[in-house]
């Protein structure tokens, strides 16, 4: 049961890792770079706040923005992880035979 669970986390893991950017999410309108708008006065993103109370003029980040930056921290930072991980199941698989 765990097993299963573990290798189903790392297929989807390893399907949003290998989504190509410029190939398939710039398609269909999520690219990274349409996600963050730019502050043309310093060529940094705008903030997003928390507290809409706070900053009354403020936009909320919609689901999309999040996925996207889901997306792109996955592509980021799993890589590496990932390869060792992957390298780790199938010398498992070969060995046990799972």
């Amino acid at each position: 049961m765990f097993g299963t669970i573990l290798y189903v986390a790392l297929l989807l893991i390893n399907a949003v890792a290998v989504l190509s950017e410029d190939r398939f999410l710039a398609r269909i309108g999520w690219s990274s770079a349409q996600a963050q708008p730019i502050n043309p006065a310093f060529g940094q993103p705008y903030a997003q706040p928390y507290d809409q109370a706070a900053y009354p003029g403020a936009q909320e980040v919609s689901m999309k923005e999040r996925l996207i930056n889901l997306i792109s921290a996955v592509r980021t930072l799993m890589r590496i992880p990932l390869i060792g991980l992957n390298i780790v199941i199938i010398i498992y698989e070969l060995i046990l035979g799972g």
